[in-house]
């Protein structure tokens, strides 16, 4: 019976947010369910058919779709300014200390653009090819699905300086997390449950090395009389003995990898949370606020997609452009001339 009801409430936070989680823009504009019904009636399909084709080719390919979304959406808001190349005298997101030999699924975008402009000539803005790739990838890796709302147009910039300030960093402490969150309208939970994305993908040794050179850097809920946290930092260790590795990638959750599931919040109970801002959910917790949600998504599940679908239709609404604003991209990794 409860689990019913959990998967009862789940469907009722994706009808609810097609109703209620729309997004005003400045000039009125609204995000909305079904917006390419009559202008573009197979763009969903699209996105959804070659993103699946682009993780059956590369699994990874899921989890760098879905951190695109993360990345363009905390610079700017969700403009697809992250898809733009250097041109002139703007630079390009991409070359910011977050992104550079690091970002992915630019091809991937590019691919599904391209076919959409062959449909459906200016009509499906990059921001939400994005918006919905990053939905189908976390579906297809076995998570949540929700409804995306649409409407989202391009913005007519990039910001270096942006990237480099406010897409957080692997090694933030607890409170700069916080603080980062809050400067995008997200709050403590969407924190915890966005952090949750790290059930799937990769990092680079670069990420998390601080992390297995410094002693005591974990926290477990438990006396950990094996040493398993120990013998997993000396894992890492020898795959990142030097800096001529700093490019080895190792998966972000070492359980369950390539499936979208709560054992990252468990690797975290047990101190083996890959990257230092995912472990300082629980050992720089002072409150246990943090500490108690990691405890609750770690044994639940379906509570964790709850709320990780409702901390998905928040982030995608950040400062969207709408209406009149900015314009519908032909090339996402150009404005429009």
């Amino acid at each position: 019976m409860e689990m019913k009801l959990k998967k009862l409430w789940l469907s009722l936070i994706v009808v609810l947010s097609t109703i209620t989680t729309s997004a005003l823009g400045d000039f009125g504009g609204l995000l909305v369910k079904g917006f390419y019904k009559e202008s573009c009636p197979l763009a969903e399909e699209i996105v959804k058919h070659n993103v699946e084709v682009a993780v059956l080719r590369d699994p990874r390919m899921a989890a760098s779709l879905l951190r695109l979304q993360f990345h363009d959406c905390f610079v700017l808001g969700c403009d697809a300014s992250v898809l733009l190349d250097t041109h002139g005298d703007m630079l390009s997101e991409k070359q910011a200390t977050p992104n550079i030999n690091s970002l992915r699924g630019f091809e991937v975008i590019d691919y599904i653009k391209y076919l959409l402009e062959e449909a459906c000539p200016l009509t499906v803005s990059c921001s939400d090819i994005i918006a919905m790739a990053a939905r189908d990838s976390v579906f297809l890796r076995g998570g949540p699905w929700w409804e995306v709302l649409l409407g989202r147009r391009d913005s007519l910039k990039a910001s270096f300086a942006g990237a480099n300030q406010y897409i957080p960093a692997p090694n933030s402490s607890l409170d700069s997390l916080i603080i980062n969150f809050k400067q995008q309208g997200l709050n403590i939970q969407d924190l915890i449950a966005l952090s949750g994305a790290h059930t799937i993908g990769k990092a680079r040794c670069l990420s998390f090395k601080q992390r297995i050179i410094q002693p005591n850097m974990e926290q477990t809920f438990y006396v950990d009389e094996f040493k398993r946290h120990n013998t997993f930092r000396r894992v890492l260790r020898s795959q990142c003995k030097d800096s001529s590795r700093d490019n080895e990638l190792s998966p972000l959750d070492i359980k369950t990898s390539a499936y979208f599931d709560n054992h990252y919040f468990i690797n975290l109970l047990e101190g083996k949370g890959l990257l230092i801002s995912d472990n300082v959910l629980v050992s720089e917790d002072h409150e246990g606020e943090v500490f108690g949600k990691v405890w609750e998504y770690a044994v639940d599940q379906d509570l964790f997609f709850v709320d990780f679908v409702e901390s998905m239709l928040k982030l995608g609404n950040i400062n969207v452009l709408t209406g009149i604003e900015g314009e519908i991209r032909e090339n996402c990794r150009f404005i429009n001339v």
